[in-house]
């Protein structure tokens, strides 16, 4: 059976005469029946959508259905990194396997009235893994991850960007997805900053309600930087909270130690002398730093050894990126 609010929903578009809430909601009956297998449902839903209207009474044809340019600012990516291939912290990963068998298993929660979590927020300074892990749970749930745009969203004419946020959120209703909120402080600021305008208030309240009407086959993931600037009410939706903090230096030793396995070959460094020569401030600056090895590696094609190319690379690294290797570790006994 279709959910109750959506059925509301729409009967509240046919009665009002709102033809594009009707075709929207109808759309979201669709994607529910679909993920509960009634393909039968499901697709006689999205037969009757393109049956042609008839003349009304005036003899004009109703006006079809908007449809948002672009999916109305959001970007859709087909996701290819398992959540398995991230560095993440037991209790970080724990969270993720609830949520993903939650929405995997959700047929047996609705079965008991219940409804599985959708509503993530990821906190933690930049490049310590908040968009590969968003990326991850829509790879695990087989699902289209759908990036929020604030270019397309977000006007100087501040009463557009909450309609155009309404109209996105409509959007993102028709099929099961992971929406992912990159900067979602952008959007869900405080209500009671004194220099924020009443427009912006009106923008943020429109952001909630939207929350609050999202269906569940919809997970929404939101990351910030600056969780202090977010609205009470907004970090309140959120039904888990996970923190991607910056690795401590034991953890981003085994981090270099799983990422030196690739190469099968000498570093002539430890883990432990590795990271110390690099001093990546997070994640994503060791990924870097490992991509660059592969791709001087491919292009060297054995015309050096791997030992001369790796210490080249870490010399390479500390004018980029602001390192200090200190002396050449790779002639220490300990290294070797």
């Amino acid at each position: 059976m279709a959910r109750s609010d959506l059925i509301i929903d729409l009967v509240k578009a046919g009665v009002a005469g709102d033809a594009d809430s009707v075709r929207v909601t109808a759309e979201a009956i669709a994607a529910d029946e679909r993920l509960k297998k009634h393909t039968g449902v499901a697709d006689r839903i999205a037969k009757a959508l393109t049956v042609i209207p008839k003349p009304g009474a005036n003899g004009r044809m109703p006006q079809p259905a908007t449809r948002l340019r672009d999916g109305g600012g959001i970007q859709r990516r087909e996701p290819d990194r398992p959540i398995t291939e991230l560095f993440l912290e037991k209790k970080v990963r724990s969270a993720c396997g609830e949520l993903i068998e939650e929405q995997l298993r959700a047929d047996v929660l609705r079965a008991h009235g219940l409804e599985p979590r959708h509503r993530v927020l990821l906190v933690g300074p930049p490049g310590n893994g908040k968009t590969s892990l968003a990326e991850s749970l829509a790879y695990e749930l087989a699902l289209p991850l759908f990036v929020v745009r604030y270019d397309a969203i977000i006007t100087s004419y501040l009463g557009d960007t909450a309609t155009r946020l309404r109209r996105m959120f409509d959007f993102v209703k028709t099929e099961p997805c992971v929406l992912f909120f990159d900067e979602f402080d952008a959007l869900g600021k405080e209500r009671g900053d004194l220099h924020e305008t009443g427009e912006i208030k009106r923008v943020v309240t429109t952001l909630l309600m939207q929350l609050d009407d999202l269906p569940s086959y919809c997970v929404l993931v939101g990351a910030t930087n600056h969780p202090e600037l977010l609205d009470r009410a907004a970090w309140r939706r959120f039904e888990i909270k996970l923190e991607l903090a910056k690795p401590s230096d034991d953890q981003m030793t085994d981090y270099f130690a799983l990422r030196m396995k690739e190469f099968d070959d000498n570093f002539g460094y430890t883990a432990k002398r590795l990271r110390a020569a690099i001093s990546p401030k997070n994640i994503s600056e060791a990924d870097d730093f490992f991509m660059d090895i592969h791709r001087r590696r491919a292009l060297a094609q054995g015309s050096v050894t791997f030992r001369t190319l790796v210490k080249d690379r870490i010399g390479a690294w500390a004018p980029q990126h602001g390192s200090v290797t200190g002396d050449d570790r790779s002639t220490d006994p300990a290294a070797a």
